[in-house]
């Protein structure tokens, strides 16, 4: 069998690309449980306060949960705070699993993605198993900012994403909405693809790369 690595080599971002999010939705279920300014910790492609120290991983889910309950109303439970914290996904659609299970029959395909651990193990993972398979079975590997504790779009979890799967940048293609994430990846010599708002990622050319 030819290793993967020497297969056409696609990494994907998941928030936007393939998973469907709408903060408005998230910043909503935060000020339901008091936070009266959301909008200033929530953003569609980078986040701040707790919020972004926990997609660093900076942080545990259980510092998280006391660093957010100062700007909450008194009594809010752990579980509310995910919950709320996890209306930020809508889902992913069954045809995008279809359609990377497609890919991977002659593609590498690999996940890079600013997320955190709450999400990570219950969520997201629950969404990649709607179809019968789990999130493995997509990816030949993923790397989430909270595990690696950097964040795109510094080019660090880009070139640990290239160590830790033996790749080298000019080989992959990446897949992403935000044009500045594209942009770091595109100065380390990766082959980009802007995922545009209300554009499927399936239906995009996929750019030559290396040998």
């Amino acid at each position: 069998m030819t290793p993967a690595s020497k297969k056409p080599v696609l990494l994907f971002d998941l928030g936007g690309v393939i998973m469907d999010i709408k903060r408005e939705n998230c910043v909503e279920s935060m000020r339901r449980l008091g936070m009266e300014h959301p909008e200033e910790f929530l953003g569609d492609y980078g986040q701040k306060g707790p919020f972004l120290a926990l997609e660093k991983g900076e942080i545990t889910p259980e510092e998280f949960h006391s660093q957010l309950r100062p700007y909450l109303r008194e009594g809010v439970t752990d579980a509310e705070i995910d919950a709320a914290f996890n209306d930020f996904l809508i889902g992913i659609p069954v045809e995008r699993l279809r359609r990377l299970e497609l890919l991977h029959r002659d593609h590498a395909i690999y996940m890079l993605s600013n997320t955190n651990k709450i999400m990570w193990d219950s969520k997201i993972a629950d969404e990649f198993r709607k179809d019968g398979h789990d999130r493995d079975y997509y990816f030949d590997g993923c790397v989430a900012s909270f595990d690696v504790k950097c964040y795109k779009p510094d080019a660090a979890i880009f070139e640990e994403t290239l160590r830790k799967f033996g790749l080298t940048a000019g080989e992959v293609v990446f897949f992403d909405d935000s044009r500045e994430n594209c942009e770091a990846a595109g100065r380390l010599g990766f082959k980009t693809v802007w995922v545009a708002p209300g554009k499927e990622f399936y239906e995009l050319e996929i750019p030559a790369c290396e040998a």
